[in-house]
């Protein structure tokens, strides 16, 4: 008997995977209503797949996510003395899997903010740096590490499409206790196929995934306090541990 036993969660994720084995594991009823879906960048990937044949004149590749990562990993394989950065323990671990080597830098804090002060300065590390994102991310990182003096050029990896629920699954997310949202466009496609209403207890991998989903109209009531899927899980089983 775990903490979330009787209780209902919804995962909104494009898969289920990591998080939903996590709450199972701590008892919970998961609803999985996938609310995204992972795709080719818009253009089939010519941009990528250009950048990614001048990556030897780059000093670093940084990916922001594992579906990023599992689209450069093998190119990144072939060319050792580039520099290898990531947002996320386990979006490094799908780098490394296929990179064959593990990312320099991977901030203890897994944001976009911490990532950029994590990377050393420009003159010590190599200057010339290719962003790998989706086609819904927003420029903070390269807005960021531009401001600390690199060269960056940003290149669309992959698209985040949203998705529509059945009537089905949103009667089921919206009687579930608890809904948790893993990226900001999970938020945006509930706001935009369920509405504002959820579960009472909402809780965001962190808080650029909370500015999405506050300026979609929903109420978050929790952020995780290590932004990962184990701290997704973590702030799940402890909110509604306390619940009666």
């Amino acid at each position: 008997m775990g903490p979330l036993s009787g209780r209902r969660v919804v995962t909104t994720r494009d898969e289920r995977g990591r998080l939903d084995s996590l709450l199972a594991a701590e008892g919970a009823d998961v609803i999985h209503v996938p609310l995204i879906a992972i795709a080719d960048a818009p253009d089939d990937g010519v941009s990528l797949a250009s950048s990614l044949a001048e990556l030897g004149s780059f000093d670093w590749l940084v990916v922001t996510s594992r579906h990023g990562a599992q689209r450069v990993g093998s190119a990144a394989a072939q060319l050792p003395s580039v520099r290898l950065a990531a947002v996320g323990t386990r979006t490094a671990d799908s780098l490394a899997e296929l990179a064959g080597r593990r990312a320099m830098i991977v901030p203890g804090r897994q944001t976009a903010s911490a990532l950029i002060a994590a990377m050393p300065p420009p003159v010590d590390g190599g200057r010339r740096v290719l962003i790998v994102q989706a086609d819904r991310a927003d420029d903070m990182l390269a807005t960021g590490l531009a401001a600390r003096g690199f060269e960056v050029t940003t290149v669309v990896g992959y698209s985040t499409q949203l998705r529509r629920p059945t009537d089905r699954q949103r009667r089921a997310a919206l009687a579930a206790d608890a809904v948790c949202f893993a990226s900001g466009s999970a938020a945006v496609s509930w706001a935009d196929a369920v509405g504002t209403a959820t579960p009472q207890v909402v809780v965001a991998i962190g808080e650029t995934t909370r500015d999405a989903a506050v300026a979609a109209g929903l109420d978050v009531s929790h952020v995780a306090e290590d932004h990962s899927v184990d701290g997704l899980a973590a702030e799940i089983a402890s909110v509604l541990g306390r619940r009666p």
